[in-house]
């Protein structure tokens, strides 16, 4: 008995503060949060009226390019980059993120959801984050709230690909049942990808997904549109 005890005192705090990160992550990347992200496709739209994707398969191939080779991953790398650097390294990361946005609308993705981010954070929680992109400033802040980075890393990558699926679920159309198993065929992806880029750096940023971002350049100038990018 006297054997046990150390092992429930010293795990029960360890719940404890996963089921507090899980809450908090929860908070921060939930679709209330006001960052607007339900206004962007990140050139979905234009991969749908270009009948690219047109059924839940194509939507989740789509989506697996983007989480293995693509703007996913390349923000889960800045994220885990933000989150272990130096005060005084966050300005070059961000500047990196910005310079590695393939379009302009990319770019206007990153800078007003991170913008409006930070904003939030300040004033929920007193952190001033100053203005990062998304990525950056969500690695920022769950460095400062002391989350751990890997269910951080997963859990963005879930909101991403949940956003794009609801996205995709109004313009494909695609049912919400549909939806739902698109996101279940994917967690895997995002809970693998979360362990790989654990302390990712800058090296480790890359993307080869272009057709995607053609889509996003062909997005600034389609006739008829329903979100920004």
């Amino acid at each position: 008995m006297a054997m046990d005890a150390p092992i429930r005192m010293n795990t029960v705090p360890l719940r404890m503060t996963m089921t507090a990160d899980v809450l908090t992550l929860s908070q921060l990347l939930s679709p209330s949060f006001p960052v607007g992200a339900f206004a962007y496709s990140h050139g979905l739209e234009t991969a749908i009226a270009e009948g690219r994707i047109v059924s839940a398969p194509t939507l989740q191939s789509w989506l697996v390019d983007l989480l293995e080779h693509g703007g996913a991953r390349s923000d889960a790398v800045l994220l885990n980059a933000a989150f272990d650097a130096a005060d005084d390294a966050v300005a070059p990361i961000d500047a990196h993120a910005r310079a590695f946005a393939a379009s302009a609308e990319r770019l206007k993705e990153t800078d007003l959801q991170g913008a409006a981010f930070c904003e939030t954070v300040e004033t929920v929680w007193g952190i001033d984050l100053g203005r990062l992109c998304y990525p950056v400033a969500v690695g920022r802040a769950a460095a400062v709230l002391t989350l751990d980075p890997e269910l951080t890393t997963a859990m963005y990558l879930q909101s991403f690909i949940s956003n794009l699926t609801a996205a995709a679920m109004r313009l494909v159309p695609l049912g919400q049942v549909d939806g739902q198993k698109t996101q279940i065929a994917l967690k895997p992806f995002c809970t693998e990808i979360a362990k790989q880029l654990q302390s990712a750096t800058l090296d480790d940023l890359h993307n080869s997904a272009w057709l995607s971002d053609i889509t996003s350049m062909r997005h600034e100038t389609q006739y008829s549109r329903v979100f920004r990018t």
